[in-house]
């Protein structure tokens, strides 16, 4: 099995098992393998470091007591020699010190070669002071300073004794801590990886479509907020799917609606002498126009979120375009007691593309239209503010919630959830309404207040009147 494929778990398992494998292999090399080799160093960096002490006192009056201290310090043995008038020192506490072995050729030797070798030189003796190659029973370091040569001895002591009580020791303590290790991984592995897991499993049922399931896995802090961006994530995709049954809900009763009254005039009209009149065929094209607007915005909501709808962006008469909206609601305020009014006090030309904005002007007036309160009322204002100018829509409905207001603008939403054959489109006209503003980079917003009704502004740029006509 390729690692890529392993759990979390086994992989943080194994790699805390290598890391214990791997520690555990280093002590062994270093108190196995390489013992001697750092014992024998260390004896021969302490040799020098005595060595160098006597010689800072060679020729003062503390000379003999530097030496002493160092043989009790180092237990080693010293001879110093003064090569002016032949004084030797012995300092001996170490038996069988290997500078009583030699022979006058043997330290004239160790002399010379010092002398060759820039004032210091490194041998190794046996304890009859034989030359060795490489032995390390007994070293012999000599330095040269001045007038005098100092030479010191130390005895290396064999440490296969120890290293075969230390490799005892460490086969018992590997096993221990290999078993403690491996403990440890298997719980840290765990501990790590559980809340993982559970979050994975409960990603898996998300995925399977159950919105209502709820993420729970704590351990440590990534994966808590982690959970937490996943239960807000669960919680909106349960929103979507709450309201796009509405919408399914909503749009076949809107659609349904409008095909069975085209369907019953037509039949009345084919069975029924005389009844082929032009009252019964407008509510045809009338139930015909509210059907192809219900399909067209569910068409247009499709395009603005895929992002193929393209601008045709031109400067246009906005209070021009305001009044020809208003026309179309002429049956609404004539028999239905709608009072749509629009107020300005200017022309104003603005650059957009026309056609896009009466919708969301058309859209807007259609929502306040189906919101607004008893008295029918609904107000278009246009303000200009500096360079800019402002469309508000205005209804005297309920008002929305202040923690409702960031949803309005959202697909399928609705205010009343309880849908109404005068409702006035399938509940996509504020989000076709968003998504025209943002793809013009407009801003837009709602100002609301419970029992009073509701503004939906928009602001565009004024265009300036120039030679050749208008411009931003």
């Amino acid at each position: 099995m390729k690692l890529k494929e392993l759990s979390l778990k086994w992989k943080l398992f194994l790699f805390i098992t290598a890391f214990l494998a791997v520690m555990i292999f280093i002590i062994w090399l270093f108190q196995i393998v390489f013992l001697s080799s750092f014992y024998r160093k260390s004896k021969i960096d302490e040799l020098h470091t005595s060595a160098q002490s006597i010689v800072t006192n060679l020729g003062t009056n503390d000379m003999g007591e530097a030496i002493n201290a160092v043989v009790e310090r180092s237990n080693t043995c010293v001879k110093v020699v003064n090569l002016e008038n032949g004084t030797v020192i012995d300092v001996d506490r170490t038996p069988n010190c290997v500078l009583h072995y030699l022979s006058s050729q043997d330290l004239n030797q160790l002399y010379q070669n010092a002398k060759e070798n820039n004032g210091t030189y490194l041998a190794s003796f046996s304890r009859t002071g034989k030359f060795m190659d490489g032995g390390e029973e007994s070293i012999v370091y000599t330095q040269i300073s001045g007038n005098y040569v100092v030479m010191l001895n130390t005895m290396i002591t064999p440490v296969n004794a120890t290293v075969s009580t230390l490799r005892s020791q460490l086969v018992y303590l590997s096993l221990i801590f290999g078993v403690l290790g491996l403990l440890f991984a298997a719980f840290i592995s765990k501990r790590i990886s559980k809340p993982i897991m559970v979050t994975n499993e409960s990603a898996k049922e998300l995925a399977k479509g159950n919105v209502n399931v709820h993420f729970d896995g704590e351990g440590y802090r990534e994966i808590t907020e982690l959970n937490s961006t996943l239960n807000y994530a669960a919680g909106e995709l349960a929103k979507v799917e709450k309201l796009q049954r509405e919408l399914i809900a909503n749009v076949s009763h809107d659609l349904r609606t409008p095909l069975t009254m085209i369907t019953g005039y037509a039949e009345v009209i084919r069975d029924l002498p005389g009844e082929n009149t032009p009252e019964n065929v407008q509510i045809i094209i009338d139930e015909a126009n509210r059907l192809a607007a219900l399909v067209n915005d569910v068409l247009d909501i499709s395009k603005l979120r895929a992002g193929v709808q393209d601008l045709d962006v031109e400067v246009f008469c906005l209070t021009d375009t305001i009044r020809q909206i208003m026309k179309r609601y002429t049956k609404l305020t004539e028999q239905d007691g709608y009072s749509i009014t629009f107020e300005a006090d200017s022309e104003v030309y603005a650059q957009g593309d026309e056609l896009k904005i009466t919708q969301v002007i058309y859209n807007l007036v259609n929502n306040a239209i189906h919101y607004t309160g008893a008295d029918k009322r609904v107000v278009i204002r246009q303000t200009i503010c500096d360079t800019r100018v402002r469309i508000a829509v205005t209804d005297t409905g309920e008002g929305i919630a202040e923690d409702q207001l960031p949803y309005v603008w959202d697909r399928y939403y609705k205010i009343d959830k309880n849908h109404q054959l005068a409702s006035v489109g399938t509940g996509l006209g504020l989000s076709i309404v968003k998504n025209i503003l943002t793809l013009h980079g407009m801003p837009f917003g709602v100002l609301s207040t419970l029992n009073e009704g509701s503004t939906f502004w928009f602001e565009m740029g004024i265009a300036k009147e120039c030679e050749n006509g208008y411009t931003i």
